[in-house]
């Protein structure tokens, strides 16, 4: 992809160059480059290819040998592993005549992949081969980027897209039109829907022919960060990196590197599910569902989300830690403990509690559609509403059990729960003696002026903690024994209350066949994932209408009629990309009466600037003040 990104850094003048060395420092941003034939004379190439021949294009290049490599010659005969090889590297010098390796995945590359892939994206760590190291809530992130399954920091991040419905939205042309000309990249609107779309052609037609159709010649920096954001992502801290770098137009390809790769190992959404009907016949057919939950299935029972304004680690500024998610670092538990014990209490479960989300689950159960629940959440409430071990994963470990950080020696949860309410550390009644001549040993040793690093950790000796999974410590494995042979064997994938920002959990909707229909039900749309059906809402809403209002399931909850007679509503956001929103009565009036007042503060502020329009344009200053009574 390196080298076909290369190939567009041309100048007008020449036609396309098969390869542009990139600029050093100083240099001009324009430079005098064509296309050498094999035998080393300049051949002009047309400016644009037809869909036909970027068609032939990408056939020519997926019947090469991948072996061949990158070669530098005539245009077709030039070999991009990438279209043949799953993982090709590509090559190109820089000005400074150095070779760059860049890797390149193809979207052969797909969801769930081969065998050895799945086997390693299930049980491989963060580095090498150790298991994934994952935070200890509900779907928080860790050090990782944003949604990767490998640790790597990523220069990258998803869009934020506005949310809007308008036809607009779209790209307005048809990107498979052989004679297409497209419009410059700064005129067209990044949208959710205009990125599924650039996104369905990356995938059907090859980074090939993609970057042939998008880029302009001589494209510049804006012009890559553009595409960049129409694949749905945007490079992290670029006001940085346009002060700091030399070379800004070198950065933005590999900001734009990583998104294609990113949408090539991606899902891609099915053509033929996108209505609520489609919804209701999956559910009554499918024989073995696989649920992944979140935090926002939990939040209606008082337990708090995480990343919101309100959520649980906006309350930790006060501890005085660099980053609030130290709170479930296992290397700080163990230096001292009384830090997690001061907060454990905000995210106690309530006893014997679940929610009528929770209720639907077990309703699946009951139906013997669940074949499995995947939670990212620590609260046990899937217990409560009867989810049997055999059907749960809790990917982070939960309350339900807490073990000694010394001994090992396991107690049910409930048992803490008086510690963790009164914020009093709980002791390990089998290490409590020894614990106690350590503290004798230390205290001497500090009184002589001594030190020992077989003390370091003697804050935590003997201390019990819950079974939640902390920075630093192995995902269950119980995970790694389930997820390879459930993602095959499942038929419809349903995502609950998740952002999907925690690897591996994140990962799971990019390794069920591409043809099993995912549906999503959260507060907000996911962006950096392709759902067929998306049912924006509170989750209790949302799953009450589905169920008591379309396929006529009862939830066994006892709130289940109450929300089903709360004057619920379906609003088509988008059918065509299966875009939904559900509300209640109460939640459009609320959200009514904001309106209301943003549109009266919107009239003042009109109101008090045409007070200050000179009196030589009085009849602007009246037209104004119409439009403001007419707001009002």
């Amino acid at each position: 992809m390196e080298a076909v990104l290369q190939e567009k850094m041309e100048d007008p003048e020449n036609g396309r160059a098969l390869k542009r060395e990139l600029e050093s420092p100083g240099s001009s941003s324009e430079r005098n480059v064509v296309e050498s034939s094999s035998s080393g004379s300049a051949t002009p190439t047309s400016e644009k290819r037809s869909s036909a021949e970027r068609q032939g294009a990408k056939r020519q290049h997926t019947s090469l040998n991948p072996e061949e490599g990158i070669s530098v010659g005539d245009a077709t005969n030039t070999v991009f592993p990438s279209d043949v090889d799953e993982n090709a590297v590509l090559e190109f010098e820089n000005a400074e005549g150095e070779r760059v390796k860049l890797e390149v995945i193809d979207s052969s590359s797909s969801a769930s992949g081969s065998e050895d892939d799945e086997e390693e994206n299930g049980k491989s760590g963060s580095s090498g081969g150790g298991k994934e190291s994952v935070p200890a809530d509900q779907e928080y992130e860790n050090d990782s980027s944003d949604y990767e399954s490998e640790g790597n920091e990523s220069d990258i991040s998803e869009f934020q897209f506005e949310e809007s419905t308008s036809a607009e939205d779209e790209l307005g042309f048809d990107l498979y039109d052989p004679d297409i000309e497209l419009p410059p990249l700064g005129q067209i609107k990044v949208t959710k829907k205009t990125c599924s779309q650039v996104r369905k052609y990356l995938k059907s037609e090859g980074h090939v022919a993609f970057l042939d159709l998008f880029l302009p010649s001589g494209p510049t920096p804006e012009d890559i960060i553009t595409l960049t954001r129409l694949l749905g992502f945007e490079p992290k801290r670029l006001n940085r990196i346009y002060a700091s770098s030399s070379n800004p137009l070198h950065s933005a390809i590999f900001f734009l590197r990583e998104a294609i790769n990113r949408v090539l190992k991606s899902r891609t959404r099915l053509q033929d599910f996108y209505t609520i009907q489609n919804v209701c016949d999956a559910l009554n057919k499918a024989e073995n569902v696989l649920v992944l939950t979140g935090a926002g299935i939990s939040t209606s029972l008082g337990i708090p989300d995480f990343r919101s304004s309100q959520g649980f680690y906006s309350k930790m500024k006060n501890l005085g830690l660099d980053d609030p998610q130290d709170v479930f670092s296992l290397e700080l538990f163990r230096r001292d403990p009384s830090v997690f014990y001061s907060i454990a209490y905000m995210i106690l479960p309530p006893e014997h509690s679940f929610t009528p989300l929770h209720g639907f689950i077990k309703l699946l159960q009951d139906k013997g559609k669940l074949l499995r629940n995947y939670t990212q959440n620590i609260d046990n409430l899937e217990a409560n509403a009867g989810v049997t071990p055999e059907k749960l994963v809790q990917c982070h470990g939960s309350f339900a059990t807490a073990s000694c950080v010394t001994c090992k020696y396991k107690i049910p949860g409930e048992t803490l729960y008086p510690n963790l309410r009164s914020k009093k550390i709980a002791y390990c009644p089998f290490c409590e003696n020894e614990r106690k001549n350590m503290q004798r040993k230390f205290e001497k040793l500090e009184d002589e002026g001594g030190f020992s690093s077989r003390y370091n950790d003697i804050e935590s000796f003997g201390v019990m903690k819950p079974d939640i999974t902390f920075f630093g410590e192995n995902l269950p494995d119980r995970y790694h024994n389930t997820i390879k042979e459930d993602v095959r064997k499942c038929d419809l994938l349903i995502c609950i209350g998740t952002s999907l920002k925690v690897a591996p959990v994140s990962e799971i909707v990019n390794r069920v066949p591409n043809e099993v229909p995912q549906i999503l039900i959260n507060r907000d749309p996911i962006n950096h994932c392709e759902f067929d059906v998306e049912l924006l809402g509170y989750c209790d809403q949302a799953i009450t209408w589905l169920c008591g209002d379309k396929i006529e399931w009862e939830i066994k909850h006892k709130d289940f009629e109450q929300i089903l007679h709360s004057g619920l509503e379906l609003q088509v956001l988008d059918e065509e990309f299966g875009r939904y929103r559900i509300t209640d009565a109460n939640e459009r009036v609320q959200l009514s009466l904001k309106k209301l007042e943003a549109a009266k503060a919107e009239a003042k502020l009109k109101e008090e600037e045409s007070l200050l329009i000179p009196d030589d344009q009085i009849d602007i200053k009246a037209e104004v003040s119409e439009e403001s009574e007419v707001v009002a």
